[in-house]
């Protein structure tokens, strides 16, 4: 499917083509829950989520509201153009062992500096993730790790054959 090929929208539905770029932050309003080595690893009331163009919502967690006690550090980092350098993170529940299931922006750009330190997970390397009730589909390769929920409409940049959009 093409970008302006873009699925049926419903009332309250959003298309991830109405999404600013450069990106926008704004504090999410539901409970935000990861599942991973049948553990909540991180369970929130205070999330954001970044929005962008062509992206399903990118959701991040305070630190304080992640269990630390499965969080591992990778010497592995990455830099984006809008929010600057990322630091990664695996989990190791009980040896139940994700590489690189996290990352954060230890010292954001001032646009997002709201997120300093937050943590944001790829829902593809986790057992579940929620937004509400609602429990996520992981956005489609693993470059952009957005969450999709069934009020996020495509289609979505990330799959195979998507990248050149």
């Amino acid at each position: 499917m093409l970008p302006d090929q873009q699925s049926k929208s419903l009332p309250g539905d959003e298309s991830v083509w109405d999404y600013p770029r450069p990106p926008r932050l704004e504090k999410v309003q539901e409970s935000l829950k990861v599942v991973f080595g049948n553990c909540v690893v991180a369970e929130t009331e205070r999330g954001y989520r970044v929005l962008e163009t062509s992206h399903p919502p990118v959701y991040y967690f305070p630190r304080s509201d992640v269990r630390e006690d499965f969080l591992v550090k990778e010497p592995w980092s990455s830099l984006c153009e809008f929010k600057g350098r990322a630091e990664y993170w695996s989990l190791n529940v009980r040896g139940d062992v994700a590489r690189r299931v996290a990352w954060s922006y230890p010292d954001p750009s001032f646009e997002f500096s709201a997120i300093a330190g937050f943590i944001a997970f790829y829902a593809s390397r986790v057992q579940e993730c929620w937004v509400g009730e609602d429990r996520v589909k992981p956005q489609e390769g693993d470059f952009y790790g957005g969450w999709i929920t069934k009020r996020i409409i495509g289609p979505f940049k990330g799959g195979p054959g998507t990248l050149g959009w």
